[in-house]
């Protein structure tokens, strides 16, 4: 059987890793993705993964790094992203994963005129939604973990909106029945989100009140973290149940 590919562009701050996990292993423990069915390939640090082909799937993690930066690794991971598309291969991407589908296949990515998005906010779905059996299982309204500064401003030819936060226009993306992405992190539970809103407090001492007020509102976001595992259960990567 085929593995998943998990495409890390990214790491988490050094403290978060030290703290709690690297991105590879939020992935793998919040979308219940047993290890000997998971290739982890770290793009940013120069790794390549296979042709699309030898995989069952591909989930795409968040990164520190902008998209348009146009780094040579992530317009590589890119070009593969759109051979992945052209044998309609299963693609989750999440934030900067979430971006870079959309502009290798289009679509406009830059800086929210608002500037950052985070915390634990309101996911609002959109009437398209309710046509997407992948999200049969969410309420109208639902709460997810979220920190970026670019979004994506257009979306792609063909791309449908599914979702939205008060500040974010696109936070899901459909692309037929093989590709889904979120704006938002399903691999973050509610202390992953603590420790980056602590993270971002020594950042920027000025907005520390903002990022406590923040802290308080911070919680598990359960029904995103199902996106995720039903993408990896739906391609028989799930680890197997205890019991």
């Amino acid at each position: 059987m085929k593995p998943l590919l998990l495409m890390q562009t990214g790491d988490a701050p050094p403290a978060i890793q030290q703290e709690l996990a690297n991105f590879e292993q939020m992935f793998l423990q919040q979308g219940n993705i047993a290890t000997d069915r998971v290739h982890i390939v770290h793009v940013l640090a120069g790794e390549t993964p296979l042709p699309p082909t030898d995989y069952c799937g591909v989930v795409i993690t968040g990164s520190a790094a902008m998209v348009t930066e146009r780094l040579p690794w992530s317009e590589q991971a890119a070009e593969w992203l759109r051979q992945a598309m052209r044998i309609k291969l299963p693609i989750f991407g999440v934030c900067y994963g979430h971006q870079l589908l959309a502009y290798a296949l289009g679509g406009e990515v830059g800086y929210h005129p608002q500037g950052m998005e985070v915390g634990t906010l309101d996911i609002e779905l959109l009437p398209a939604a309710h046509l997407d059996k992948r999200l049969a299982a969410l309420p109208s309204r639902f709460k997810a973990n979220l920190i970026h500064s670019q979004s994506v401003l257009t979306p792609p030819p063909g791309a449908e909106v599914l979702a939205r936060s008060q500040q974010d226009a696109c936070q899901i993306l459909r692309y037929g029945e093989n590709a889904l992405t979120t704006q938002f992190h399903p691999e973050f539970n509610g202390a992953i989100m603590q420790h980056y809103l602590s993270w971002l407090s020594e950042l920027e001492p000025a907005k520390q009140q903002t990022y406590q007020l923040k802290q308080q509102q911070v919680s598990d976001t359960p029904f995103s973290q199902l996106l995720l595992q039903d993408f990896v259960a739906s391609l028989g990567a799930r680890q197997p149940m205890a019991g």
